[in-house]
């Protein structure tokens, strides 16, 4: 299989869950041009967007979607609760809020121009990020986030994609001092090995890029 991915984006989730689910991948640089997706990326993906994953059965995009294909692909990881219904409903609950809900809190600070034409609304957008996003993660914190992973007892792909949201917040201007649990389960994460062959992988592709 082959990984599209841009390095600190949202694709660094499938990128750790190929890693631990022990799969056959190769990552690839999506072309990036001026902040946008370079067109000739359009061909592999019509989308543009990462993650972009390139399966023997054909490409799959989206973050939840690209999760849950390897959690099943790859059932002997046990990165998702298959045998039971009603969390693995949990998984696909808490990844499509974070792809629907938090990631277009945060691209409202990068990607105005997905919603706007006006540089006027492009800087208004950015000044809310820090409101939405820390309401997003309070959320999270107080509600979502059992603990210690975000299943309870069970590492999930929600951890994995969890981890990939929460390196933004200093980015975003997040005031985290109210998210002890998040930044905890953040520093846990990043002390995984396969976490940090990922990062190391991540840097040598920006590097190439």
């Amino acid at each position: 299989m082959i990984l599209y991915s841009v390095p600190g984006s949202c694709s660094f989730a499938s990128h750790v869950a190929l890693e631990m689910a022990g799969a056959d991948y190769e990552v690839r640089l999506a072309p990036r041009e001026q902040g946008r997706t370079a067109e000739d990326f359009f061909e592999i993906n019509p989308k543009g967007r990462v993650p972009a994953l390139v399966t023997p059965d054909g490409l799959l995009t989206e973050t939840p979607a690209i999760l849950c294909y390897i959690s099943q692909t790859y059932s002997q990881a046990k990165l998702a609760p298959m045998s039971n219904p009603w969390l693995f409903a949990q998984v696909q609950s808490f990844s499509a809020y974070l792809c629907a809900t938090v990631h277009v809190a945060h691209a409202h600070g990068h990607r105005g121009y997905r919603w706007a034409d006006q540089e006027a609304s492009f800087q208004d957008m950015t000044r809310k990020v820090p409101q939405t996003m820390g309401a997003c993660f309070r959320l999270i914190e107080k509600e979502m986030l059992q603990g210690p992973w975000v299943l309870g007892e069970d590492f999930s792909v929600c951890d994995i994609y969890l981890l990939a949201i929460a390196r933004w917040l200093e980015a975003d201007k997040v005031d985290t001092t109210s998210l002890s649990k998040v930044l905890d389960h953040r520093a846990r994460m990043l002390r995984l090995p396969d976490v940090q062959k990922v990062l190391a992988e991540e840097q040598d592709l920006a590097l190439s890029g």
